[in-house]
């Protein structure tokens, strides 16, 4: 069983759907319970960096699902949910995060030409970086569907995918048995779901 973090700030109807698509049981919860008995975890969120953090903090969430991830329990982390998994992030201001993948979150402002729209939002391609569990179902240069102002700066070994938006930003992470995607693989039609199918069936099997 797949369970998906509900901390108030993810979009949980079209992740849960998403799921139901692919034929994958899942729970959306808050309850430390459950997901210590998920066999993977999926930390969703949108909004901003600094809420959502405090919100894991408060509610003991963020440490219950470091301390799974610690102890080799597939998670991925969605958009915002990526985010988290990184040390830090400067999104107005300066927020701890989980500490699961060295590195920190900074505007995509500082490296995209200034001409450019922000938010990065809408349908890019996935360069493929390295061999990847979550995308062996995936061939290069599929679409998959961004929103987001801040991106994750980290070292290259981190980097499973990244898409160029006037410069090169980090699109999927991955240590071990922790993934992020900076894309929404439940907004991002048939690749998407490989995706979500991917983690479900290869990762942590």
């Amino acid at each position: 069983m797949v369970a998906i973090v509900d901390y108030g700030v993810g979009n949980l109807f079209s992740l849960r759907s998403s799921f139901g698509k692919i034929g994958e049981e899942v729970t959306v919860t808050s309850d430390e319970t459950v997901l210590r008995s998920a066999e993977k975890i999926v930390l969703p969120g949108v909004g901003a960096f600094g809420d959502a953090a405090d919100k894991l903090e408060k509610s003991g969430l963020g440490r219950v699902i470091a301390e799974e991830a610690e102890a080799g329990k597939p998670l991925l982390g969605i958009c915002l949910g990526m985010q988290l998994l990184f040390e830090k992030s400067y999104e107005y201001g300066e927020y701890k995060g989980l500490g699961l993948i060295p590195g920190e979150v900074c505007a995509i402002s500082e490296i995209i030409p200034a001409e450019l729209k922000i938010p990065h939002m809408g349908w890019n391609a996935l360069n493929l970086r390295k061999p990847s569990l979550l995308f062996k179902r995936c061939r290069e240069g599929e679409f998959v569907y961004f929103v987001h102002s801040y991106h994750a700066v980290t070292e290259d070994k981190y980097i499973s995918a990244t898409t160029e938006y006037g410069a090169d930003l980090t699109a999927a992470v991955e240590s071990g048995n922790v993934y992020g995607c900076q894309f929404h693989p439940e907004k991002s039609g048939e690749v998407g779901l490989k995706i979500l199918k991917a983690f479900c069936g290869e990762v942590g099997t």
